[in-house]
């Protein structure tokens, strides 16, 4: 990521249909693609970016919803203007009139998650960018089957007489904790090696 931005976004990112609420908040460069941003959500939630993903923001322009994502070569029709989010910068979208989007991870699991532009503030240049500013929660097991699943999950790793409950405890970790989220386990990518390793 080129250091040349003054502005900073700070987002706070919610889990949605989870109780109670698996959250982070975080700030990024203000010059920031919706690719970057993305990359940024995986490391601090927790997933592993072994999904496709996809962000719905209203475009300031227009006032319509569009779809920004890696475009798939099959060039589908999703019902909604679509937009490749590597092209497409924050700072053209999200403003104080214009704070909310959602972005939904790994299309199976259905993923979604609230994004709120809490401030635009100047950089700190003391600080080196994204950086985690709070949280909470252990982000669910990759592929449990979404919030159902995860609900499942939950039950029976917290009932020792459950039949299943050795092969979930395996499958996961015997330590998972649910309410154990470390901020120390937090590392940021380089959002662009990133994307070219996943795209050439």
């Amino acid at each position: 990521m080129e250091d040349d931005f003054t502005d900073v976004y700070r987002f706070r990112i919610e889990l949605q249909y989870i109780r109670p609420k698996i959250w982070r908040e975080i700030e990024v460069p203000g010059n920031y693609s919706f690719w970057d941003l993305h990359v940024a959500i995986t490391n601090v939630m927790g997933w592993y970016d072994y999904h496709l993903h996809q962000f719905t923001i209203e475009d300031p322009n227009t006032g319509d919803d569009v779809m920004l994502f890696q475009p798939d070569e099959e060039g589908l029709d999703w019902g909604i203007e679509t937009r490749d989010d590597h092209e497409e910068k924050i700072a053209d979208y999200f403003s104080m009139d214009n704070w909310t989007c959602e972005y939904e991870y790994d299309f199976g699991d259905s993923w979604k998650h609230l994004i709120t532009l809490e401030e635009i503030s100047e950089r700190d240049w003391d600080y080196y960018y994204p950086l985690y500013i709070d949280g909470w929660g252990t982000c669910p097991p990759e592929d449990v089957g979404g919030v159902g699943g995860y609900e499942k999950f939950l039950n029976v790793i917290n009932d020792p007489e459950n039949t299943e409950y050795d092969h979930y405890r395996s499958w996961v970790g015997w330590n998972f904790d649910p309410d154990a989220f470390n901020p120390q386990q937090v590392t940021f990518s380089d959002p662009e090696k990133w994307y070219r390793f996943c795209y050439g």
